[in-house]
């Protein structure tokens, strides 16, 4: 007999049941678009719409993913709307970057971040994870609230700095994660001048204030990248081998021009930490409502620490742990759609012999937020059930029914970093502390930039006694 506990199911929108009219379509995407979305989303495998007079195909069978993302990625250019969102805060970074100027960004940054250069920043992701958790020191032993959204935007800000710029990032704040979430709430959304195509110099009223607080972090790459290349000029071998080096030693006539490397420091500096930050602060409260999970994580956890294994192992010894960061990267992808239009014709046959046809001007949605709750993939879909994701079971899942780094060449180049640092942080938190959810706890989750849970995270943290004794 089976006695484990109901799983728990985090807060989200109920599909809808009856199609929004077009003012409605306007409000809910202004106030959280992940609302929008009807039972078709969450049982078929695509859909044909006339979204505000573009015709769209809604995909979520992995198969016709896979040949939009991967087999045929050339056919497809990003999407009107998620440049005109995405561009005016990014430009030409690496997220937004198209033919010969994306290829060029892509070649410089890609050597840092493979597998085997992201593993030897673990030590410097387990010292910032340490120092960051000694601000609950401060809670004593009755504990104390925090709001978690906010600490783990902080924190994964620390191992951003650290890692990929040596701590020379130049902030004029000591309210950094404030900062991100007021750049993503002014200028990371859809306004509904997107919807109808406008022109980009049209003004978009749900972007105004917006150009402040993004000046604002223009100044601080540009004082970033003036302070490292004083420092270059000074003594060239001075200089961390660093992400921030790297891209600068990329300047020049056949690499990136200037505006190239700020629009890239920009990038990993405004986004590259916030959706591994999402993930995380997701990932502590659907365990804080998972009690067996989490003990099995402390039990994982305590176990691998008490060895002294270096941090670069902990990935892989750590399973329960890294399912559990998956699993809410299922139910919370970071980056909830991702956005294609088809240059040209095109078609694509299912196994069943069903043929989709793709008329050139099409908009693709491959949306992670639907195909990872949908009823065709997924077993109990809305549930947070990490043991899906464990190594005896994980074989299961189709490499194109979970996304939430994307797929094909435009792939998330940060995946690895991303999934150790999770695994690293949540190591050195869960091994310290616990997260509980309180009365104030009442996440919903909303749509800007990245899945954020709306007015915050607020938990409960008290120290954990851990037992020395067999």
């Amino acid at each position: 007999m089976d006695m484990r506990p109901d799983p728990f199911v985090p807060p989200a929108p109920l599909p809808r049941t009856v199609p929004p009219s077009r003012l409605e379509i306007i409000r809910i995407i202004l106030r959280n678009p992940l609302e929008l979305w009807g039972e078709p989303s969450y049982t078929l495998p695509w859909i044909r719409t006339n979204f505000f007079g573009q015709r769209t195909l809604i995909v979520n069978d992995p198969g016709l993913i896979k040949h939009v993302l991967v087999d045929n990625a050339n056919n497809y250019r990003m999407s009107d709307v998620r440049q005109l969102v995405l561009r005016p805060i990014l430009r030409d970074g690496l997220l937004t970057a198209e033919g010969p100027v994306w290829k060029r960004s892509r070649k410089a940054v890609a050597p840092i971040f493979t597998p085997r250069h992201a593993q030897g920043f673990a030590g410097q992701m387990l010292r910032q994870s340490e120092d960051y958790a000694r601000k609950y020191e401060s809670a004593g032993e009755a504990g104390a609230i925090f709001d978690i959204s906010t600490d783990m935007t902080e924190l994964t800000f620390a191992i951003l700095a650290d890692t990929l710029f040596s701590g020379e990032i130049v902030t004029s704040s000591g309210h950094f994660a404030d900062d991100v979430n007021e750049l993503l709430h002014r200028m990371g959304r859809v306004d509904p001048m997107d919807l109808m195509r406008a022109p980009s110099w049209v003004p978009r009223v749900t972007r105004i204030g917006g150009q402040k607080v993004l000046e604002k972090f223009r100044a601080i790459v540009r004082n970033t990248m003036d302070m490292r290349l004083a420092k270059m000029k000074a003594d060239r071998s001075s200089a961390p081998q660093d992400f921030l080096t790297l891209l600068l030693d990329q300047a020049g006539p056949e690499g990136l021009t200037k505006e190239e490397i700020e629009d890239n420091i920009l990038t990993f500096i405004g986004a590259g930490h916030e959706t591994t930050a999402r993930a995380l602060a997701w990932t502590l409260y659907c365990v804080s409502n998972s009690p067996h999970i989490r003990e099995a994580m402390e039990e994982e956890i305590d176990a691998v620490l008490a060895t002294g294994t270096k941090p670069v192992e902990w990935l892989d010894m750590m399973p329960q742990t890294r399912a559990a960061f998956e699993e809410a990267l299922r139910l919370y992808p970071p980056a909830p759609s991702i956005n294609r239009a088809a240059i040209s014709d095109d078609s694509w046959t299912s196994p069943k012999g069903e043929r989709v046809v793709i008329e050139a001007g099409v908009t693709v949605l491959i949306m992670p937020w639907t195909l990872h709750r949908h009823e065709l993939h997924w077993d109990r879909p809305r549930a947070y059930m990490p043991e899906r994701f464990l190594p005896e079971n994980r074989g299961s899942i189709g490499r194109f029914q979970f996304l939430p780094f994307g797929a094909g060449p435009r792939v998330c180049i940060g995946a690895t970093f991303a999934l150790q640092e999770a695994v690293i942080a949540l190591a050195v938190l869960m091994h310290r502390y616990r997260f509980d959810s309180t009365d104030q706890t009442n996440p919903w989750p909303v749509q800007k930039l990245t899945t954020q849970p709306q007015n915050g995270l607020p938990m409960r943290v008290t120290p954990r006694i851990i037992s020395t004794t067999a």
